[in-house]
C-alpha cells in the first residue's frame, strides 16, 4: 500500500531535464519567487485597505465636502479652509494606499515577465542575478516608502518639500529603472548576435493542463476587460465627466449667489450627493476595468512558470481553476457594488483572496520546486566535497 507522502511524491511534477535556468541563487529563481511574493503582498495589502481604509476614507471626504458648503452659505471661510485641507489629507491618504498596492502589483508583474525572457538577455549570469536582486531591492523599497510618505511628511528632512520617505521611494524607483535598462541593454545584445530561443526552456515550451488553461482564461479576461472599458466608455464616460462639472458648477453658484440662503444650501447639499455617487459609479467601474485586465495578465505569466510549481497535476489544476475564478468574482462583484452594498462588496472580497490563496499556493510549489533542485544537487556532491 502507497502512502499518501509518497503518493504525492510520485504524482508531482518533475524537475525539468535543464535545471541550470533555475539554479540556486539563480537570477530567474529570484525572480520568480520575488515577483510572486510582491503580488501576494500587494493584494493582501488592498484587500485590507480596500476594507479598512478606502469606504471610511471616502465617508470622510463625502463629510468634509458637505461640511465646507454648509460653512461657505454661512461665510465661515476659516471653517472652509479647514475641511478643505481635511479633503486633501484624505486623498492623499488614500492615494499613497492605492500606489503603495499598484506598484508592489505591478513590479510583481515586472519580475514575471523578466523571468521569462531570461533566455534571451545575452548577459553572464553573475550581471543578471546583480541586476535581478537590484529590481526586487527597489521594488521592496519603493511601494514601502510610499506607504510612509503619509505618515512621514517632511519630518526631519533636508530638503524643503521633499520628504524622507519620498527619497526613498524615488531611491526605489532608480533601482528599478537601472535593472530594467541593465536587462535591455541584454536583450538588445541577444538580439544583435542570434534571435534563436534557448532550446528545451521549460518556461516556454510547457503545454500542460495549467498552463494552457490559466493562458486561455487570462487572454478571455484581457479581452472581457477591454470590451467592458470599450463599453463604459461608450455609454458612461462623458456623461459623467459633463455631470462632474456640472454638479461643482452648481455646489460653486450656490454658495457665491446665496450666501445665507436655505433654497441654495439644499441645492447644495443636494449636488454634493449626488457627486459622491457619480463619483462612486465611476470609481466602481473604473476598479472592475482595470481588475479584470490585471488578473487576465496575471494569468497568463502564471501559466509559463508552471513548469516549476512542484505540485501534483491535480492541485495544480485546482489552483489554476481558483485563480481565474477569483479573477471573475471580485470584478463581477465590484460592479454590483452599488446595487447590492456590503454584500457585493463581501464577495468581491472573497473573489480576492481566492486569488491571492491560489497565488500562494503556486509560491509553495515553486519553493518546494527549489527544495527538491537544492536537495538532489546536495546529494549529488561528493562525500569528500560535503561539508
Amino acid at each position: 500500500m502507497v502512502t499518501g507522502q509518497s503518493a504525492f511524491a510520485a504524482s508531482a511534477a518533475p524537475a525539468p531535464a535543464d535545471a541550470a535556468g533555475f539554479a540556486a541563487l539563480s537570477a530567474r529563481r529570484l525572480l520568480i519567487i520575488g515577483g510572486i511574493a510582491l503580488i501576494v503582498a500587494g493584494m493582501i495589502f488592498g484587500d485590507v485597505f480596500a476594507v479598512f481604509v478606502l469606504h471610511p476614507n471616502a465617508d470622510r471626504i463625502g463629510q468634509a465636502l458637505l461640511a465646507s458648503t454648509r460653512a461657505g452659505a454661512a461665510g465661515d471661510a476659516t471653517a472652509v479652509g479647514r475641511n478643505f485641507a481635511a479633503i486633501g489629507d484624505a486623498l492623499e491618504n488614500r492615494g499613497t494606499k492605492v500606489d503603495a498596492h499598484l506598484h508592489m502589483v505591478d513590479f510583481g508583474y515586472l519580475a514575471l515577465l523578466l523571468a521569462i525572457v531570461m533566455p534571451y538577455v545575452a548577459l553572464s549570469e553573475p550581471a543578471k542575478k546583480r541586476l535581478a536582486a537590484l529590481l526586487v531591492t527597489g521594488a521592496m523599497a519603493l511601494p514601502l516608502a510610499v506607504f510612509a510618505i503619509h505618515y512621514v511628511g517632511l519630518a526631519y528632512s533636508p530638503l524643503a518639500s521633499i520628504g524622507w520617505a519620498s527619497i526613498i521611494a524615488d531611491t526605489g524607483g532608480l533601482l528599478v529603472i537601472l535593472s530594467g535598462a541593465g536587462f535591455l541593454i541584454g536583450l538588445c545584445r541577444q538580439w544583435r548576435g542570434s534571435l534563436a530561443a534557448v532550446a528545451g526552456d521549460p518556461l516556454l515550451t510547457d503545454r500542460s493542463w495549467s498552463c494552457r488553461v490559466l493562458l486561455a482564461g487570462g487572454t478571455l479576461l484581457v479581452l472581457a476587460g477591454f470590451l467592458h472599458g470599450a463599453w463604459y466608455a461608450a455609454r458612461d464616460l462623458y456623461k459623467q465627466e459633463e455631470l462632474d462639472v456640472n454638479l461643482l458648477s452648481i455646489m460653486t453658484a450656490c454658495i457665491l449667489e446665496n450666501p445665507s440662503g436655505t433654497a441654495g444650501l439644499k441645492i447644495t447639499e443636494g449636488a454634493v450627493s449626488d457627486y459622491g455617487g457619480l463619483q462612486a459609479d465611476h470609481a466602481v467601474k473604473i476598479a472592475a476595468h482595470s481588475h479584470i485586465i490585471e488578473f487576465g495578465l496575471l494569468a497568463m505569466l502564471a501559466a509559463f512558470f508552471q513548469p516549476y510549481v512542484f505540485l501534483s497535476e491535480r492541485w495544480k489544476r485546482r489552483w489554476a481553476v481558483l485563480l481565474l475564478a477569483g479573477g471573475v468574482i471580485l470584478p463581477v462583484c465590484v460592479l454590483l457594488e452599488l446595487r447590492y452594498g456590503l454584500l457585493a462588496g463581501g464577495f468581491a472580497d472573497i473573489g480576492g483572496f481566492l486569488v491571492i490563496l491560489a497565488l500562494a499556493a503556486m509560491l509553495t510549489g515553486v519553493l518546494r520546486y527549489t527544495g527538491r533542485l537544492d536537495g538532489a544537487a546536495e546529494s549529488a556532491r561528493p562525500q569528500g566535497m560535503a561539508s
